[in-house]
């Protein structure tokens, strides 16, 4: 976990009982590329062992908000953020934060399954080889637990030497989940992660995301409403870069505040 001497240094007041209240927040957060302004004045938290959705129509920024908690968006050219964002209360963007210690509480499922052209075992040991750790008892626990995890043990025991490659879409997802699970992150963000997959495939990541909120925070991107509805407790709905409306994720779908969230929720646009 990132060092908390470090954060505590950044500004943390150990009175702030509203930051700590939430797993993961957002205060006051702008967000530029360049001078596209990407993300407007966003505040909202999310609470631990809860699986908060983002929607809204594409370029609406769900997707770039999503990557400030792992700070994905400092790979991009003349980003630019202001306000806080906040992970057990504490500052991740301050000039101490270790950015990829925080990378491994926070992980990172893409749109797009990404197995690395290594075995299966391989893959799901990769973040914990570049730790550092060599014990050969402690990876292939590791590999084993987070495979189970992805539900994915039962069908790959016997060939980890396999190509991840040689997969399905659906079970190379379940692999990248996997790959996320062994380093024990305490956030898990997704980003339209089941966009590529068959109808089968996505019930089976669906599944295994209710399956993981009981131990993992999670935060999932998606245009599939339905999903939205299936897999989340909360709901935030993100339009031109604002955010429009969030909350309980039946209150979002069956008695929206906004007439721009109930817009978009019954299909009149996006």
């Amino acid at each position: 976990m990132i060092a908390l001497m470090e954060l505590k240094e950044e500004g943390y007041k150990k009175n702030d009982h509203e930051s700590r209240s939430f797993k993961l927040e957002a205060s006051h957060v702008d967000v530029w590329y360049g001078q596209f302004h990407a993300l407007k004045n966003v505040s909202m938290g999310m609470t631990a062992n809860h699986v908060t959705a983002l929607i809204g129509p594409s370029g609406c920024g769900k997707s770039t908000f999503l990557r400030l908690f792992n700070r994905m968006n400092d790979y991009i050219d003349e980003f630019r953020m202001e306000g806080e964002i906040r992970l057990d209360g504490f500052k991740i963007y301050g000039k101490k934060i270790e950015v990829e210690q925080l990378r491994k509480d926070v992980g990172m499922v893409f749109q797009k399954p990404n197995p690395f052209p290594k075995s299966i075992f391989e893959n799901v040991a990769y973040g914990l080889k570049i730790q550092g750790i060599t014990n050969k008892k402690f990876i292939s626990e590791k590999v084993e637990t987070a495979l189970k995890q992805s539900d994915l043990w039962g069908e790959v025991k016997d060939n980890l030497k396999k190509s991840a490659l040689a997969l399905s879409g659906g079970q190379q997802q379940r692999v990248c989940i996997a790959r996320t699970l062994a380093v024990e992150p305490s956030v898990i963000l997704m980003d339209e992660p089941t966009s590529s997959l068959d109808p089968i495939s996505t019930a089976r990541i669906e599944e295994l995301i209710f399956q993981l909120k009981e131990k993992y925070t999670i935060v999932i991107v998606t245009h599939n409403m339905q999903q939205a509805g299936r897999v989340s407790d909360n709901t935030a709905f993100f339009y031109l870069g604002e955010l429009v409306e969030h909350g309980k994720t039946k209150q979002i779908f069956t008695n929206p505040k906004h007439e721009r969230t109930e817009n978009y929720i019954s299909g009149r646009f996006g």
